[in-house]
């Protein structure tokens, strides 16, 4: 069998970086290369029915071993993505065998440097076998790992019989870094009871509790007028939209000023001339009540500042992006008692903790598929010192298997 390392190194080559800009789907034709070479891997496997649907998404599917008739059908889904914000092209994996606890400094770009003390997690490696980048990229581990994990277990599955399981369906997404990546995905297809993103970061990490997620565009509206004659009548949009900006809490409601379950207001993008101009923000909170607070709080800012331009106005457009994944999974206990079960199992333990973001699976749960997330080892993702330790992937295909057996058991 191959082993997760030898998938893993083989999947980071892959450039399969997606675009927040593209209006296809995926938003990056090479997305479908990996997708491609995984539906190849999983036929060779003797995985019958695995594709590649016209979305960029892989459907696959493990079936029944057990004489069992009422197991729920179990579903495990990583991202084939990696993130717009560092190049994910030419990725040269290094593996650091046996590592000391010394400084790992990347050779391509010798101001990449790893060190304990600076990155979460790293001083528990000594010991082990950390993958990293050249230096120039990023490794492409959120989520190529989680990718590698459940190819690694399937094939464990597939070759050992005596492991009696449900059916196990697979699900490879596209987009997930852009916020798109279920939403081409079908449910009637997937036909899964309960399921399992592995897109996590320390090793027996159990997530359960995402952000909810609001997207807000502020159009505002100013006059426009020729510089030379503006005197009483020019209004401009940009500063219009600089004041909001500038308005903003200084300490307080922002991602570099917060931390644990505090939400925040985030200004991503601006874009216009002097007659309009459009600001772009992200909302986030772990309740609904505190999106629309902090969404009042907003609109309150543009309010206050265009009292000063009586002649401008300003849109606020509030879009709906996900929804904390916690107000689902607490209606399926079960779904993080087995995971934590199959954790133990391996010697673990479980680490149960919310994330200040989102995953596939916060929209997965309010599609019908309750889906918490465990953890595939990636960390400093999104980064050229992005890094992932081989034997936590072991640990993560070991948990996968474990799950697999324990909803078996239980049926």
């Amino acid at each position: 069998m191959t082993s997760v390392l030898e998938r893993f190194l083989r999947y980071v080559k892959i450039d399969t970086q997606s675009d927040p800009n593209s209006e296809s789907f995926p938003s990056t034709a090479k997305q479908r290369d990996l997708s491609n070479q995984l539906v190849v891997e999983l036929l060779e496997m003797g995985v019958e029915d695995a594709h590649l649907d016209e979305h960029g998404y892989v459907y696959a599917t493990i079936p029944s071993n057990s004489s069992k008739t009422d197991i729920p059908v179990i579903c495990f889904c990583s991202h084939v993505d990696t993130s717009p914000d560092v190049s994910g092209a030419h990725v040269n994996p290094i593996v650091h065998e046996n590592w000391d606890g010394s400084d790992i400094v990347l050779p391509d770009d010798h101001t990449q440097v790893l060190r304990i003390g600076e990155l979460h997690d790293l001083d528990k490696q000594i010991g082990n076998d950390i993958v990293t980048a050249s230096g120039t990229t990023l490794l492409g581990a959120d989520n190529k790992a989680g990718v590698a994990e459940i190819m690694a277990a399937a094939e464990y599955l597939v070759h050992h019989p005596e492991i009696k399981h449900g059916a196990i369906r697979i699900l490879f997404t596209p987009d997930e870094e852009v916020g798109r990546g279920t939403e081409q995905v079908n449910m009637a297809k997937l036909a899964a009871d309960f399921g399992y993103t592995v897109d996590g970061e320390a090793v027996g990490t159990l997530e359960d509790e995402t952000f909810s997620a609001d997207g807000v565009k502020i159009i505002i509206h100013g006059v426009s007028t020729h510089p030379g004659y503006a005197l009483g009548k020019l209004e401009n949009a940009l500063k219009i939209a600089g004041e909001i900006l500038a308005a903003l809490p200084k300490d307080a409601l922002s991602p570099e000023t917060t931390e644990g379950k505090q939400g925040f207001i985030h200004p991503v993008q601006i874009e216009g001339i002097q007659e309009i101009t459009t600001l772009g923000f992200i909302v986030r909170d772990f309740t609904v009540a505190g999106l629309h607070e902090k969404e009042a709080l907003l609109q309150g800012i543009v309010d206050k500042v265009l009292a000063n331009y009586p002649n401008s106005t300003a849109e606020v457009i509030i879009t709906q992006q996900y929804r904390n994944m916690k107000e689902v999974l607490d209606q399926y206990p079960q779904v993080l008692e087995n995971a934590v079960l199959a954790m133990e199992r391996a010697g673990l333990q479980p680490i149960q903790r919310s994330i200040r973001g989102g995953t596939d699976g916060s929209r997965l749960s309010f599609m019908g598929l309750p889906c918490p997330n465990i953890f595939a080892g990636e960390h400093a993702f999104h980064s050229k010192l992005e890094w992932v330790s081989v034997q936590d992937m072991e640990k993560a295909v070991e948990v996968i298997v474990n799950l697999a057996q324990i909803w078996e058991e239980k049926a």
